[in-house]
């Protein structure tokens, strides 16, 4: 019980809990988000969201560069603060730009994964990637 109110940690506790998060944030952005994307890519182009007036097809294969193939980095580990930067972008643009003047309720998620993000790319990959195996 004692260990529970401690704030101690061991360094094998923060790099299991570093991997769980890189890894499993990301495959879930991959997952959920960016391969939906990619596999409707024919029925979504013509209406996503165009922020910057790139057109809404450009705008599409951004984010499906950052929620598939970023994602997929992130997950293992590779190039994982330029991924994570991306990542963060696309966040930021989401939350501050795509649900401007929604409730919270409605983008909660994409605040979520800002902020998880953001510790991924203050943090770093971890002992457990392949950044750590090359040493990056």
């Amino acid at each position: 019980m004692k260990k529970f109110f401690s704030t101690r940690y061991t360094d094998f506790s923060f790099d299991l809990s570093l991997f769980l998060l890189r890894a499993g944030f990301g495959f879930l952005i991959f997952l959920n988000h960016g391969l939906p994307k990619l596999t409707g890519f024919a029925e979504r182009k013509d209406r996503f969201y165009d922020p910057f007036g790139l057109g809404s097809p450009a705008s599409l294969i951004l984010i499906i560069f950052a929620e598939v193939f970023c994602a997929l980095l992130i997950t293992m580990g590779l190039f994982t603060r330029l991924a994570a930067l991306v990542l963060v972008i696309a966040f930021l643009v989401i939350v501050f730009m795509r649900h401007k003047g929604d409730p919270l309720k409605e983008f909660e998620d994409a605040v979520l994964y800002l902020l998880v993000f953001i510790a991924i790319l203050l943090c770093g990959p971890g002992k457990w990637s392949i950044d750590k195996l090359m040493g990056k």
